[in-house]
């Protein structure tokens, strides 16, 4: 069964999902680089007022099947100043293809290039995704997670 993957513009009735996704411990520890407590509401409010508010951030909501799963984003990092992107699928969602199809659309409306993504060295599913999206492992590097 082929699922249908949708990108819409991001609706204030998808952040109470996205907040319930990112606090899954599992998927916190997936993705590493997150923030320092996923629990704190007020937080994630601030991050999404914060990048739904700049015109130079471009994000997506992902829909499956009609339902919100997750988000897609592209920005420039602030620390090395290059453009990257960025996904978040719920954990129920996992192992489907929805990430792959999700990016592949994505990256047809975002066209700037160079553009960079980022995974944990463990999380081999979301390198796979990146890959299957032309995208290559071109360095490591450290960081706090």
């Amino acid at each position: 069964m082929t699922i249908d993957v949708r990108l819409r513009l991001v609706e204030e009735r998808d952040l109470p999902i996205f907040f319930e996704q990112q606090r899954d411990p599992d998927a916190v520890r997936m993705a590493a680089f997150t923030h320092k407590d996923p629990a704190n509401r007020a937080a994630f409010n601030a991050h999404w007022t914060k990048i739904r508010g700049d015109p130079r951030i471009t994000t997506r909501t992902i829909l499956a099947g009609g339902r919100v799963v997750g988000n897609v984003a592209a920005f420039v990092d602030e620390v090395f100043g290059k453009q990257e992107v960025t996904y978040w699928i719920g954990k129920e969602f996992w192992g489907q293809g929805i990430a792959t199809k999700a990016l592949s659309r994505f990256l047809t409306e975002v066209t700037k290039r160079p553009i960079y993504g980022r995974a944990a060295k463990d999380n081999v599913a979301s390198i796979r995704v990146m890959e299957r999206c032309g995208f290559r492992i071109i360095g490591e590097d450290r960081g706090f997670a």
